[in-house]
């Protein structure tokens, strides 16, 4: 009765009760949205936003569809760039010396087809909300009225109209931005947008405006929401892989962090080392760094590193729960003889020139390193839009997610070598499969609220370091990080990290679906969907395993993994007749895709079809769908019978 009488109050009786019954049964009839996926991001904004734009390429299918009969290639391909870019190549239309007129003519009428085609999956109240109000009511007539001999000078009139009262630009842009919007119902992002490329902080903006996206945190994501929890062993890292890479745009121009304090201290400490071990990596044609760049990057990057591994000393000291006593890497060198122990076997080190590190206490700080740290510790605590981007991953994100019978994580779940899942000690319990990244979720989010006891606060913001290299952690799943090694380590024996169990077996179908069962997957087509380690699709590597079961999205968005993925990128498309995974070939620039035309070269690999075209009724929408339909008739039933009072129409 409570339920019914919350009800009563926004459908009064029951002519409005009957009305929504009959809406929400036609939205139950309606084809399944499409679901975008995409995964391991790493800072590639301009591939990222163009992707978004084109949605996997779903618009130019759509537009092919439509007009590949009555339009050439070049045509076709200039219309997807209109609608991806609308403000850039009106302006280019403009200076080309074209009859505007006829410009605008021809693509609004080809752009409302477009959007017909786009919105015809959704309810006309679904269109309307995505419809920029100064436009919505002139865009929802020219959408739904018939071509016929009565409305076609009416339609007319409205595209004159618009053209007479210089409204064309912003009514073209408005079009083109509903149809990017209406190509995808929901985005999917199996983490990691931070790191290795310029532009995370843009990625993180984009994303923060858009409706409908959910986020299963990366490995990369949790290490920068540590570092704005104020860990100084992630920060460490952030700083570290940022000049590993020459990538200093997103900390400074994206998240104003302060980096004069670090390199006046490198370029002091490290003055007279040549830090060749250090050097950024950057392509070929990098015309962005010079040599004296170059250089004090190196000084930076090797000063950071030391540092990190100072720190990751003393919170593994800090820790002793975490077994990572193996893993106190500076206690282990001979700087006289150029040594370093590493599971009891010496190698000699390429690099011993260490003036910070004290033998006698190698995990200590020296006091400028300290005040250094503090001061960086500071500058990512307080930026603005850095807490801003983590409040989105927090609000939007977590640990794993289950749609649409697809269970979505970002890399494994642990599990021991027989293939069962395996439990791992957290604070103050031990998990499991899904409860464990539940629990691991709802410690990272501890960190950040003010109502966490101090103590548990404190331990969850220290835990997003083990998070990033600890070897039961969902997000690694690896005996080490050789970090340390890989800078100062020849011999590449030592450079070797042991993937975990679930990597080992994943290929199993019987593994997988030992996973789907422990966290409640339901239905006859069930996946896993995931990212984290690259497909090596150059040497071929098939991205779908375990006969089907599991999907692995990631291709190597970042431009440093191009070389050994052979490709820049899998993204994956659920659509109302099956899932259809798009890879990706590199992205030239957003620059010349305007100029050129020129789109993503992708190619699509069907990955199942449904045998009958799916309905909304088919997915988790539909169950809450019918879930409301059936308490809406629990609610008719009430009136019909007098158990509650109707009241007017409002």
């Amino acid at each position: 009765m409570r339920v019914l009488e919350l009800l009563s109050q926004t459908y009064p009786n029951a002519s409005v009760v009957s009305t929504e019954i009959i809406n929400l049964q036609a939205i139950m009839n309606l084809p399944k949205g499409t679901e975008h996926f995409m995964a391991d991001i790493h800072g590639e904004y301009e591939a990222f936003l163009h992707i978004m734009k084109n949605g996997s390429g779903r618009i130019k299918r759509k537009v092919t569809e439509l007009f590949g009969f009555s339009l050439g290639e070049s045509q076709i391909r200039e219309l997807c760039t209109l609608i991806y870019y609308p403000e850039q190549k009106l302006e280019i239309a403009k200076a080309s010396g074209v009859d505007m007129d006829e410009f605008y003519r021809t693509n609004l009428y080809r752009l409302i087809m477009v959007m017909q085609v786009i919105s015809s999956k959704y309810t006309r109240s679904r269109v309307r909300k995505a419809l920029p109000k100064e436009f919505a009511y002139i865009i929802e007539e020219l959408l739904h009225e018939s071509r016929s001999d009565d409305k076609q000078a009416y339609l007319n009139g409205i595209m004159e109209s618009i053209m007479d009262t210089d409204q064309s630009d912003a009514f073209i842009t408005a079009m083109c931005n509903v149809i990017q919007q209406l190509s995808v119902e929901q985005l999917h992002i199996l983490g990691d947008i931070f790191d290795r490329g310029p532009g995370a902080h843009i990625i993180m903006d984009k994303l923060c405006e858009t409706p409908n996206f959910d986020i299963q945190w990366g490995n990369h994501d949790a290490l920068w929401m540590g570092a704005a929890a104020g860990n100084d062993c992630c920060i460490a890292n952030v700083l570290r892989l940022s000049l590993r890479y020459g990538n200093m745009a997103t900390l400074e121009d994206g998240y104003g962090i302060n980096l004069v304090p670090l390199a006046t201290f490198a370029m002091e400490t490290y003055e007279n080392d040549p830090c060749y071990l250090f050097g950024p990596h950057l392509e070929e044609d990098d015309p962005t760094h010079d040599h004296k760049t170059q250089r004090i990057i190196a000084q930076m990057h090797k000063a950071i590193s030391v540092i990190q591994f100072k720190l990751e000393g003393q919170m593994i000291d800090k820790h002793p729960e975490w077994g990572l006593e193996h893993r106190k890497v500076l206690e282990h060198i001979d700087k006289e003889h150029g040594l370093c122990v590493i599971e009891g076997k010496e190698y000699h080190m390429r690099d011993t020139f260490l003036p910070t590190v004290d033998e006698t206490r190698p995990n200590e700080l020296t006091p400028e390193e300290d005040d250094l740290v503090r001061r960086l510790n500071h500058s990512f605590r307080v930026s603005d839009k850095l807490q801003r981007h983590i409040k989105c991953l927090l609000s939007h994100g977590c640990m794993y997610g289950i749609y649409n019978s697809n269970l979505l994580f970002h890399a494994s779940i642990p599990l021991n070598a027989d293939g069962t899942l395996k439990e791992v000690s957290l604070l103050n319990g031990k998990y499991k499969g899904k409860e464990l990244l539940h629990r691991t979720g709802m410690l990272m989010r501890s960190a950040f609220n003010s109502d966490t006891p101090t103590a548990e606060r404190h331990w969850a913001r220290d835990y997003f370091w083990y998070l990033w290299c600890g070897p039961d952690s969902p997000l690694f799943d690896k005996d080490k990080m050789t970090t340390f090694e890989r800078y100062f380590i020849l011999e590449k024996e030592t450079h070797d990290e042991k993937k975990g169990n679930y990597y080992l077996l994943r290929n199993d179908a019987k593994v997988c679906d030992r996973i789907l069962d422990a966290f409640g997957v339901e239905g006859v087509h069930r996946h896993i969907i995931n990212g984290h380690v690259p497909v090596h699709a150059s040497r071929g590597e098939n991205p779908i395993k375990a006969d089907g079961k599991l999907m692995v999205i990631d291709g190597g968005f970042a431009k440093a993994y191009h070389d050994t993925t052979g490709i820049a990128g899998y993204t994956l498309v659920y659509h109302s007749r099956g899932f259809e995974l798009i890879q990706h070939e590199p992205f030239t620039s957003t620059q010349e895709a305007i100029r050129k035309g020129t789109d993503i070269a992708s190619s699509t690999q069907i990955v199942e079809m449904a045998g009958k075209r799916l309905r909304v009724r088919d997915t988790d929408k539909g169950k809450l769908l019918q879930g409301q339909i059936d308490e809406l008739k629990e609610l008719l039933h009430a009136y019909r019978h007098g158990i509650l009072k109707e009241s007017a129409k409002k």
